[in-house]
């Protein structure tokens, strides 16, 4: 990560007490995948289009699994993740399965990817108002 996502993740660890880890574990995720762009077509690329559509548009988020998040990032790179971040893999998967809608939907107020969907600091900072 860069010195910018470094500070950001210094600050939203420190606005978000214990859920900082999940914060710091969507920077990771956006790292790792290239942005919103790449998560996205990532969990495309694992079978979750018609789920991952409806939390990028205006409508209700569908649910997602564990073992969905599991399969459509793939077992190494959830263990991966989960072992930078001292958490198990099915813990994190877990929170991922809670979690990652409601950040996709709110990096993604349209209903599209767009300039801003990267800001993942604006957006955290935007659902704590």
């Amino acid at each position: 990560m860069g010195l910018f996502d470094s500070v950001a993740g210094a600050v939203l660890g420190k606005m978000l007490g214990e859920k900082s880890d999940m914060a710091k574990v969507a920077m990771e995720m956006l790292d790792k995948f290239g942005g919103i762009d790449g998560v996205l077509t990532k969990l495309k690329e694992g079978g979750l289009a018609d789920i991952a559509a409806t939390w990028v548009g205006n409508g209700k988020n569908a649910p997602v699994s564990s073992n969905q998040i599991t399969d459509a990032l793939g077992a190494d790179t959830i263990a991966e993740i989960a072992g930078k971040f001292g958490l198990s893999p099915d813990m994190l998967s877990g929170q991922l399965a809670e979690h990652l809608p409601n950040v996709i939907d709110k990096m993604t107020p349209n209903g599209e990817v767009n300039n801003n969907s990267n800001d993942l600091l604006g957006t955290v900072l935007g659902m704590l108002k």
